[in-house]
């Protein structure tokens, strides 16, 4: 390596160094500033896709005192995150949502792609399900809000996260996911005959 490479090399690790130290010192500051509210963030932390960062900028542009917000609908629509939808004659023309808070709509972006790329979550599952008729962006766009009415019900009510699971929406509609599963029998060439287990006479099942 010439000696002219080398100084420039030199410069450009000097800098990175210099960068890892604003950060390092950027960082310390957020730390001090959030440890009134190091309870709330560890809080908001348990939800699948918010990490330290999300939470941090959930509490810094929506605070942590969710009486100013009547319900999670109003953070949701404050924030940015319920599409607007013009229909004409039955048909959504946009789906392009509101003016909000554009770091809180960032975040909550960050912590939507997170989750969609989970498989073992009920936010997840929602996700792919909205992704399947829906597109993505809609899809995307769900998840915020989903997680800020989530946000708002845990620190209004000081409850901690309630992870549903993968299965919830087939305990809570059967008849859909037996309809479904059917359909993926046929598909497959096997005939759909689907017999509850407790309508077995088998010793077996009983």
């Amino acid at each position: 390596m010439s000696t002219r490479s080398a100084f420039m090399v030199q410069l450009h690790l000097d800098r990175i160094d210099q960068i890892e130290v604003t950060l390092a010192a950027l960082d310390a500051r957020i730390d001090r500033v959030m440890e009134p509210f190091s309870l709330d963030r560890e809080l908001l932390m348990t939800v699948p896709g918010i990490s330290k960062n999300v939470a941090n900028v959930i509490i810094a542009e929506a605070g942590v005192d969710m009486n100013i917000f009547d319900t999670a609908g109003h953070l949701a629509s404050w924030a940015g995150v319920c599409p607007s939808q013009n229909e004409s004659a039955g048909r959504i023309k946009s789906t392009q949502t509101r003016p909000g808070d554009h770091y809180l709509k960032a975040a909550l972006g960050i912590a939507a792609l997170a989750v969609s790329r989970s498989k073992t979550t009920y936010l997840a599952v929602k996700y792919r399900r909205i992704r399947s008729h829906a597109g993505a962006l809609r899809a995307v766009v769900a998840l915020q809000s989903t997680l800020l009415v989530i946000v708002w019900n845990m620190l209004h009510d000081g409850v901690a996260y309630d992870e549903l699971g993968v299965d919830h929406f087939d305990k809570t509609n059967p008849e859909r996911a037996r309809k479904r599963l059917q359909r993926r029998m046929v598909a497959l060439g096997f005939e759909p005959n689907l017999t509850p287990l407790s309508a077995r006479t088998s010793p077996l099942f009983s």
